[in-house]
């Protein structure tokens, strides 16, 4: 007679490793749409699972080579607080040439589900040109929901977004309290013709560690950072490929040694590729040139307690989004007219390819060198400061980095839904 525990996985198995062939054997009909239209979705946020469901007279690949419509969904801030979508349609096999771009714009006011519900509409408007060239157009009913009514918009606001936020956290243990704040406030005005931001982030942490918690000894050590930077941003379309502007920043931060530093650069772009085609593809370069004054919370390095300077700044940046993956490289480097051996140049890069069918590579680094701290405080530092990172320590270079390798392999279609479990896993 068996033991409990070998009944039990007997008629667990015998249950359940039949009904799973069965299941797979009777799902495999089901899982590829005979004449559908193949399609790649490349969209970075798109909920997969709700777009299969309201969208399922298509097959669904995971390699771009097996697709026969390559689809692009990109996104860009926009004006009003809610985001720019841009669809590209780029047909494959037998329908090359059969291209199309679609956009959507999100209001702030709509909300996650309502924005998935649009999204997902524009794509099934997309692909009607693509499903009524199969047999397929018989599965298709299009309709309106009848509340089409002529009306003329006003915008009280002309055009002026605001948004305020605030994040208060604690912790407590017995020998540790943690207090943390992050405030912001954003105000922006974008039109065509110009872009007009104000952002405002003020960051407050304070950590209290006691030591021999209960006894005679006890004793409590506070430390306290603080950050205030408030940037304005004023920008004038010029051309579609030239710009000018003004940037004003206002800040303090008690790790930096800042009580208050003020920086006046007026810039001017000039972006290779005509702005319209931004969310494809960019190479900026911006110039400028002004003044910054700081006052200083102790006494620096350089035995200066307040200083006004002037400098320079110049940045490079390149992004593109293809088919075959994504690149995105940004060049800045600034320096000190009065110290030209006071710079600072930074290389920070990201790159996503998919190398072949399956594998893809995400790469992502930066390399900076450092030689324009002329804010760091004088004097030894502390352990404490050290390990909380409560003040800026001088450094010649920063180098950061990672790599990501990803491989799938199995079926080329992932039509099927199954929701099921979905947060059962455990985390830890």
């Amino acid at each position: 007679m068996r033991k409990f525990p070998e009944l039990f996985l007997y008629i667990f198995f015998s249950a359940i490793i039949p009904q799973a062939v069965l299941s797979q054997e009777a799902a495999a009909p089901d899982s590829v749409r005979i004449n559908a239209v193949k399609i790649f979705l490349d969209c970075r946020d798109c909920d997969m699972n709700y777009t299969r469901q309201e969208i399922p007279y298509i097959n669904y690949v995971r390699d771009v080579k097996e697709a026969e419509v390559y689809i692009l969904v990109t996104e860009q801030s926009a004006g009003s607080g809610g985001e720019h979508f841009t669809f590209t349609f780029q047909g494959q096999g037998k329908f090359q040439g059969l291209d199309d771009t679609l956009t959507y714009t999100t209001s702030p006011d709509q909300t996650s589900t309502i924005i998935r519900e649009k999204r997902t509409n524009m794509l099934k408007m997309g692909l009607m040109r693509y499903v009524a060239k199969t047999p397929l157009f018989n599965e298709i009913d299009i309709s309106h929901t009848g509340n089409l009514e002529e009306q003329e918009v006003i915008d009280r606001w002309n055009n002026w977004v605001f948004s305020i936020s605030t994040e208060p956290q604690f912790e407590s243990e017995e020998t540790n309290k943690e207090l943390f704040l992050r405030n912001s406030l954003n105000i922006n005005k974008i039109t065509p013709e110009i872009k007009l931001e104000v952002e405002m982030d003020h960051f407050y942490r304070r950590e209290k560690f006691v030591e021999d918690a209960g006894t005679e000894d006890e004793s409590v050590n506070t430390y306290t950072t603080s950050d205030l930077r408030i940037q304005n941003l004023f920008v004038k379309s010029l051309s579609e490929h030239w710009s000018a502007g003004l940037r004003w920043d206002i800040g303090s931060s008690t790790r930096e040694n800042y009580n208050l530093a003020t920086n006046i650069l007026p810039s001017v772009e000039y972006d290779i590729f005509p702005y319209s085609e931004a969310t494809h593809r960019q190479l900026r370069i911006l110039y400028g040139a002004g003044f910054q004054g700081n006052n200083y919370i102790d006494t620096t390095v350089f035995n200066k307690a307040k200083e006004n300077l002037f400098l320079q700044t110049l940045n490079i940046a390149f992004e593109v989004r293809k088919k075959w993956g994504s690149i995105g490289i940004l060049l800045t480097g600034s320096n000190y007219f009065h110290d030209f051996s006071k710079n600072r140049i930074e290389l920070n890069s990201s790159l996503s390819i998919r190398i072949f069918k399956g594998l893809s590579v995400q790469i992502q680094g930066g390399i900076a060198h450092i030689n324009d701290q002329l804010n760091l405080k004088k004097g030894g530092i502390t352990e404490a400061e050290r390990l909380l990172r409560l003040r800026e320590l001088a450094t010649r270079y920063r180098i950061d980095g990672g790599v990501e390798l990803t491989y799938t392999f199995g079926s080329i279609y992932n039509n099927v839904v199954n929701p099921r479990f979905s947060s059962s896993r455990f985390r830890f």
